[in-house]
């Protein structure tokens, strides 16, 4: 069986990528150092722990494992914190990438999948967006997924590391099994924050700006079952394997929700009312962010299979099995 080392491997895509690898036949390791993931989610390999700006532990578990590939989900991910110190999402997310892809290469490793983002474009210039749109970051932490999309173009073009680099717009749902699913500790993410309050755990639902130039005034948001990035992903490391080119691909739905079919969403999900409280919009918010996912579909025979009904059906069960087992 052949081993895939998963750095992030505890954290949400990461766990359900293991998934994934696992259920394709790979041997998932995980290394994260578990500051945001979470150790019970590492459930179809190995645990090293350990962090990805530590050059002599990556050689160690690379020593130990002797993996193929690499795929590499481990990076700071607040928005909001990487305005307030951005020098600490440079030294992991950028820093760490650097020291993680020469490890690889120490290794005689020569094929990385990257966790980039949506983010990594700011404001919308057309849209749907497709891979050739234009890459202005509105934030520190867009900015570190950009820096470190433009070293692996460097590694393809002077020493031939090859990579897949994947731009994820809004990874949402869980396991339909109830094995792993959407945990951050703050939660800010939209699904998992309208089921707290669905829950009884939030007091109410905050949608942020209702005078957008959009079907129903709020903003507009594309969300992928994070089940399907993952199969995205498997596809995506069979093909450089097999020695396929060094792509960038957008992955999302193609279609985009507004946040208040959102809310209906959850409240046709849970069956439970959802209180709102309206805000003015929050600045950097663009209108409307939709994938153009021809280039997935074309080069690696994928498309989302599960729609915003599944994403949010998935996401409640697996919050409502961890109210009902904390009781």
């Amino acid at each position: 069986m052949q081993t895939v080392l998963v750095t992030g491997g505890a954290g949400y895509v990461g766990a359900h990528c293991c998934l994934a690898l696992a259920e394709a036949g790979f041997q998932p390791v995980v290394f994260d150092n578990l500051s945001n993931g979470h150790r019970e989610h590492v459930q179809w390999g190995a645990l090293e722990v350990g962090d990805i700006r530590d050059a002599a532990r990556l050689d160690a578990v690379f020593a130990a494992h002797a993996p193929i590939a690499v795929l590499h989900f481990a990076a700071r991910i607040e928005v909001g914190e990487s305005v307030k110190n951005p020098g600490a999402f440079f030294d992991n997310n950028v820093g760490g990438a650097i020291t993680l892809i020469e490890a690889a290469r120490r290794a005689g490793v020569n094929a990385m999948v990257f966790s980039s983002t949506c983010a990594t474009f700011g404001d919308p210039v057309t849209l749907p967006m497709n891979e050739s749109h234009p890459q202005s970051p509105l934030n520190p932490y867009g900015r570190s997924k950009l820096m470190v999309e433009q070293a692996l173009a460097d590694y393809d073009r002077y020493v031939g590391f090859k990579s897949v680099v994947m731009r994820y717009f809004n990874a949402a749902g869980a396991d339909p099994k109830g094995r792993i699913g959407e945990l951050h500790e703050p939660e800010t993410h939209a699904i998992p924050v309208a089921i707290q309050v669905a829950l009884g755990q939030r007091p109410h639902f905050t949608i942020f700006g209702d005078d957008y130039d959009t079907r129903d005034g709020t903003a507009i948001r594309d969300y992928v079952h994070v089940l399907d990035l993952a199969d995205a992903h498997v596809t995506a490391l069979k093909r450089l394997l097999a020695g396929g080119s060094s792509e960038t691909f957008n992955l999302g739905a193609g279609t985009g929700t507004t946040v208040r079919e959102l809310v209906d969403g959850v409240v046709h999900a849970t069956g439970r009312p959802l209180p709102l409280q309206m805000a003015p919009r929050r600045a950097g918010d663009a209108p409307v962010l939709v994938a153009d996912n021809t280039k997935a579909r074309q080069m690696l025979g994928w498309a989302p299979s599960r729609d915003l009904n599944v994403i949010l059906s998935s996401a409640w069960r697996w919050h409502g099995s961890r109210v009902s087992s904390d009781r």
